[in-house]
């Protein structure tokens, strides 16, 4: 049960590191940093958003328009977050 929990949380890190990295990119792009015109920026983008948009998307549905700026990857990092600190507060009861 102990590797199964430290799986969860494990993979919970990476999703916000790879969140991160997409809304870092996202900034780059939106001031003309990097480009598309970059065969590995491109690749790049395309894997971090096919790991992101699947969930980001149903978030920005819920989520008011807010004029340009897209609030869904906080909102879905606070959401990590919070299970991250429910599993370790509860995980010890588990065992």
């Amino acid at each position: 049960m102990q590797s199964l929990i430290w799986l969860i949380i494990t993979l919970i890190d990476l999703y916000v590191y790879v969140l991160i990295a997409m809304v870092v990119m996202s900034w780059l792009f939106a001031f003309n940093v990097i480009n598309y015109n970059n065969q590995f920026v491109r690749q790049l983008s395309q894997v971090i958003t096919q790991l992101t948009e699947p969930v980001l998307a149903p978030i920005r549905r819920i989520l008011p328009n807010m004029g340009g700026i897209d609030l869904s990857p906080m909102v879905l990092l606070l959401g990590l977050f919070f299970v991250k600190n429910l599993i370790l507060e509860y995980s010890p009861r588990l065992m």
